[in-house]
């Protein structure tokens, strides 16, 4: 009875030792400066506020879990119609630099980003887009393939005639950008769905909607398609070929990434349930 063991003792051992341990050499590349300055202005608010938060940080290896932040920069945006300054600090020393006076970007005004790190001098341009008040934001009752996702229904009307793009934020770093293409100058609805993972029941969630401009839309897709949407948003690992709007105008080699953008947005807060229980 033994001898039917023969066999795979023999096939064991022969994969046993045939298995080998293979290091992959990934390269090391130059870090380069991650520029995040996604402003976003809540004009739907009275008074109106503003997130002017620029961002900081220094690419990594692929296998580095930690991202190094950028504290000892210089940090400053230029109204370009009065040449006015707001000067910027990174009161907290991790990275995100905020403006020393109130500053709420103007409409139909162009801006300046400056940053200023390792003596070479990065600037990009923007103004400001403008968006569209949310109608309404409710919790659905439609599940799709698992039948535990959590359906949110959002409801607005398109700003027209002009082409426009909107950039959905909802929460956990979950987003969806969309083009009026099919739905221009009239109400338009549809729904999100949270899978079980993306969030815990009972919750509560804040949804932002946020104007774009093409090209930013376009990054944008390009940028959550290539690094995904989770383990800190998608500015966490800026695929190195993605170039954004922010330049180097001490040193073309050494491009950033990431990109400046100053959008109107409108924002919406409800309590999500387990509607299962």
């Amino acid at each position: 009875m033994k001898k039917r063991y023969i066999l795979p003792l023999l096939m064991l051992i022969f994969f046993a030792n045939c298995e080998k341990v293979v290091d992959i050499d990934v390269p090391s590349i130059e870090p380069k400066l991650i520029i995040d300055a996604s402003f976003e202005v809540y004009f739907d608010e009275s008074p109106v506020t503003a997130n002017t938060t620029v961002k900081l940080k220094l690419s990594a290896d692929y296998f580095d879990e930690v991202i190094p932040t950028v504290t000892n920069a210089t940090v400053f945006v230029t109204n370009l119609s009065d040449n006015t300054i707001i000067n910027y600090a990174d009161t907290n020393a991790d990275g995100s630099y905020e403006p020393i006076t109130a500053f709420i970007p103007l409409d139909n005004t162009a801006y300046e980003l400056t940053v200023i790190h390792d003596n070479e001098t990065y600037k990009g341009k923007a103004t400001k887009i403008k968006s569209t008040p949310l109608t309404s934001v409710v919790q659905g009752d439609e599940t799709l393939f698992s039948g535990n996702e959590t359906e949110l229904k959002v409801d607005f009307t398109d700003v027209g005639p002009e082409e426009n793009f909107y950039l959905f934020d909802f929460t956990n770093n979950l987003f969806t950008s969309i083009e009026d293409r099919f739905f221009n100058n009239v109400d338009y609805n549809f729904s999100y769905f949270y899978g079980e993972d993306d969030i815990d029941l009972p919750t509560v969630v804040t949804i932002k909607m946020s104007g774009m401009s093409k090209d930013y839309y376009t990054y944008f897709r390009i940028l959550v398609g290539q690094s995904g949407q989770n383990s800190g948003g998608p500015f966490e690992t800026v695929p190195s070929s993605l170039l954004g709007n922010m330049i180097n105008t001490t040193n073309d080699d050494n491009f950033p990434l990431g990109y400046f953008h100053i959008a109107e947005t409108d924002t919406f807060t409800l309590v999500l349930v387990d509607k299962n229980e």
